[in-house]
């Protein structure tokens, strides 16, 4: 996962400009800490921090087409890449084995719909030095972060993270996900459009063998590496099912089309925890069962208080769910790239896809579930993608995510929504768990859904509510609206957070750019309404729907 920091509307591009933007693309290093990377001519400049994963020896950015017009700088992996060297290995020069590169050619014959061909992670930025337009993408559902901001001069910028644009720009915005920007055009445009976005159209089931094999398929695809890899395993079924399904690839190397042996036969995987915790106890149970190297990983409450403030640092949020969840995974990333590992698979996704978060239990029709899940999906890139992709990023780790698949979900979310309701006969997300009967032991196929961070361990959120209670007055809440009068804080928690991301943070747009309302176990605003019970709550744990959640494991994970 690299990092990229781009300038347009330049009009006069001084050295003294020139060197502002290395200082911005300084700022995001630990996004690729591997190699620099910089163009620079009279209206644009593009710079790239590079985290090489494939292709380490010729991928360095930025890259030139073959003739030398175009100028690419991408943060991102093109995982059928291999499908256009192809198609263009008669009619274009490849100057590397870069899976971005293909971006250039495509570009070149098909214009921006090219971007709908595309099944990966990115964003990017193309630069025509001869006509000096350019083009902006972000993929589907904004899994790779992107910001843009204007000057008080209007040059407009692009950055994958917040604070390379924070004091230079006098206004910071969201790429929105799934969109693309052609100076020519002159607009925002949105290239993805999935036909499941309108629940009425949602009347095909699908087999189980479609989600089964699109998902195998999905991560398959996503051992596209030069590097070594592992996965992340917190013990609940999505991570530990995209650790099966990755153990059942991980003896060969998918770039020979599974034909020569594969450079790290041996899966490791990584858990995190206090001692103790769920999570830990699961995973273990998991890891024993596929036979990986495993890695636990034991914090402790002070490591990550200690690290709290580097944590909405390197997250750029104030959201309470996501700092609960991130700081574990923050502290475990730092272990991961000790061990040279540079890239990870992680299960996030298929809670939003299938419906798997506990207060679905409470939507009342299949109309109503199946829009909840749209809502999620769309805002994924406000919450679980920036976490795993902004904590892992701070050490130079890259975060893949299966389920969220542009072919998989696409699937996935066609499914009938009375398959994935909740009924007294049916746990949660159980269409998936039938697809992959044998894939686990069933104590963890059927494990009920614990949420990150309450999973590493209660003591954990129990700790932080204690700390900022006593942090952060009555008083302080009651007034918090002249502190902060945008997006102001609702709880104590969230007060203390917001605190902390102020000293990084202080323009009015950084603020904007952050989710502030009000949630029940992770619900949106709109599900407040299945259940008048959660208008009394605001607490994104799990363990708020007591009559849900099952809070005991000890039986359970013996």
């Amino acid at each position: 996962m690299c990092g990229i920091v781009c300038a347009f509307n330049i009009q006069n591009n001084s050295p003294t400009f020139r060197t502002q933007v290395l200082t911005m693309a300084k700022k995001i290093r630990h996004r690729g800490p591997d190699w620099s990377g910089i163009f620079s001519s009279s209206d644009a400049i593009l710079a790239h921090e590079r985290l090489s994963i494939v292709d380490p020896k010729s991928g360095k950015q930025p890259i030139y087409s073959d003739d030398n017009e175009l100028v690419l700088s991408v943060n991102g992996e093109i995982y059928n890449h291999l499908t256009f060297r192809r198609e263009f290995s008669n009619t274009y020069q490849f100057r590397s084995k870069s899976d971005c590169e293909v971006i250039l050619p495509l570009f070149k014959r098909y214009g921006p719909k090219f971007i709908d061909k595309l099944n990966g992670i990115f964003s990017f930025a193309i630069y025509n030095i001869i006509s000096k337009e350019y083009f902006i993408a972000r993929d589907h559902l904004g899994i790779v972060p992107l910001y843009m901001g204007w000057d008080d001069q209007d040059r407009f910028f692009i950055s994958s993270e917040m604070k390379a644009l924070e004091g230079y720009c006098k206004k910071i915005k969201i790429f929105p996900p799934g969109s693309y920007f052609y100076s020519n055009e002159g607009k925002l445009n949105r290239w993805y459009k999935p036909t499941w976005n309108i629940s009425e159209t949602i009347d095909k089931d699908k087999e189980i063998i479609q989600i089964k094999e699109s998902l195998e398929n999905a991560v398959h695809a996503q051992l596209m590496t030069d590097v070594p890899y592992g996965v992340l395993l917190s013990g609940g079924l999505d991570s530990s099912l995209i650790a099966s399904i990755t153990n059942k690839f991980v003896n060969k190397r998918i770039e020979t089309n599974d034909q020569k042996q594969a450079w790290w036969p041996r899966l490791h995987s990584f858990s995190v925890g206090l001692e103790g915790s769920p999570d830990l106890k699961a995973a273990k149970i998991v890891a024993d069962y596929l036979n990986t190297v495993h890695h636990e990983i034991i914090i402790t409450i002070q490591e990550g208080l200690d690290a709290l403030e580097e944590v909405i640092y390197s997250l750029e949020t104030y959201d309470v769910t996501t700092i609960r969840a991130a700081t574990p995974m923050y502290l475990m990333s730092r272990l991961i790239r000790s061990m040279g590992i540079k890239m990870v698979l992680s299960g996030e996704g298929a809670d939003e896809i299938f419906g798997g978060y506990l207060y679905f239990h409470k939507a009342p029709n299949p109309k109503e579930f199946h829009e909840e899940t749209v809502r999620k999906l769309n805002k994924l890139h406000l919450y679980d993608c920036l976490r795993a992709n902004k904590s892992m990023a701070a050490w130079g780790v890259e975060a893949r995510v299966p389920f969220l698949d542009k072919n998989f979900i696409d699937i996935a979310m066609s499914i009938n929504p009375k398959k994935k309701m909740i009924t007294k006969e049916r746990i949660e997300k159980d269409i998936l768990r039938k697809a992959f009967k044998g894939y686990l032991p069933d104590q963890i196929l059927y494990r009920q859904k614990e949420q990150f961070s309450d999973g590493v361990g209660y003591a954990w959120i129990d700790t932080l509510k204690s700390i900022t209670e006593e942090n952060v007055s009555d008083k302080d809440l009651i007034n918090a609206d002249s502190l902060f009068p945008i997006n102001t804080p609702q709880i104590k928690e969230e007060y203390y957070y917001r605190k902390i991301f102020s000293k990084f943070y202080k323009s009015d747009s950084a603020a904007l750019t952050v989710p502030s309302i009000p949630s029940v176990a992770c619900s949106t605003e709109i599900a407040l309404k299945w259940d008048k019970s959660f208008n009394n709550l605001n607490d994104p744990s799990g363990r708020t729907l007591k009559s849900i959640h099952q809070s005991h494991y000890s039986n359970d994970l013996k």
